[in-house]
């Protein structure tokens, strides 16, 4: 039992850094129909921005995470403005060749910049090690995880469903030219939401340095994992991908820890096999363009 609790408990956790990092792409997919594969660079970008203040500048960890968001965010703005925005109106594979050329792009840049070595955040003594919890060894960077990561699911569940932004970006979505003249301006949300994602992903990229390591492939090894939440929880709402990442995490932690040999196949199975039961994903619904 404590060896499954620990399981649960890590599974839970990675789970929640893997929503955090996906979440964004499921904004920009399913609330504004745009598929960025180009999601994970700015995940590294945020970790690159932490990594650099806390190991290398001294800054407080805790002081570094805000500013690998609005990093991260900042950036996403500029590209928005200047790149993105002519793509919202061309076909996915455009959108898909266009964000995967950004994505080697940032591969080739970080990589000349930075050196391939992976590198590791240096963690403030209070969240190094764990402590005993009835027999459960709990970590506790992993706990501050799963704490930061619930309160953002929540607080961005509230956004999008009990906020005056939130319905200016349904209405955006559902029809441009309608919203446009009630008075919203269109371009502002849809630059504003695709920054907020990127901020998210600037985020979950400098928490999750220390678990899963970072280097300048980071955006490329973890796509896979990006598209596999939202696919699986399905792009039309936050509730899905979140389960879907619990789900996932779980399932790869126990896979790995049980089967070794298989672990990362464990991952996959468990995506089959929901698409084949729900093919819109936990939550989809049936795409239009």
């Amino acid at each position: 039992m404590t060896t499954l609790f620990t399981i649960l408990f890590d599974g839970v956790a990675y789970g929640m850094l893997l929503f955090v990092l996906a979440c964004g792409l499921a904004v920009t997919l399913g609330l504004m129909n745009f598929v960025n594969l180009a999601h994970g660079a700015f995940a590294m970008t945020g970790g690159y921005i932490c990594a650099v203040l806390v190991n290398n500048s001294g800054w407080p960890f805790f002081a570094a995470l805000p500013l690998a968001f609005v990093s991260a965010a900042a950036i996403g703005v500029a590209l928005e403005r200047t790149l993105y925005r002519h793509l919202y109106t061309r076909s996915h594979l455009d959108q898909v060749l266009f964000t995967i050329g950004l994505t080697f792009m940032s591969v080739a840049a970080v990589d000349y910049i930075m050196g391939s070595s992976r590198i590791f955040i240096k963690l403030p003594a209070a969240l190094e090690g764990q402590f005993d919890f009835f027999g459960v060894g709990i970590g506790r960077y992993r706990l501050m995880i799963i704490v930061i990561c619930g309160l953002l699911t929540v607080a961005l569940q509230l956004i999008l469903s009990k906020t005056r932004f939130g319905s200016r970006l349904r209405a955006a979505v559902d029809d441009p030219r309608a919203a446009s003249g009630l008075g919203i301006n269109v371009p502002q949300v849809f630059a504003f939401t695709f920054a907020f994602g990127c901020g998210l992903a600037g985020l979950g990229g400098a928490l999750s340095a220390e678990i899963l390591g970072l280097d300048p492939y980071f955006p490329l090894k973890f796509m896979i994992y990006f598209l596999i939440v939202v696919t699986v929880g399905g792009s039309s709402s936050i509730t899905g991908p979140f389960l879907a990442s619990l789900l996932l995490g779980i399932g790869d932690v126990a896979g790995k820890y049980y089967v070794p040999k298989m672990g990362p196949f464990v991952i996959y199975t468990i995506m089959i096999v929901i698409l084949i039961w729900r093919p819109n994903g936990l939550f989809g619904r049936a795409a239009a363009r």
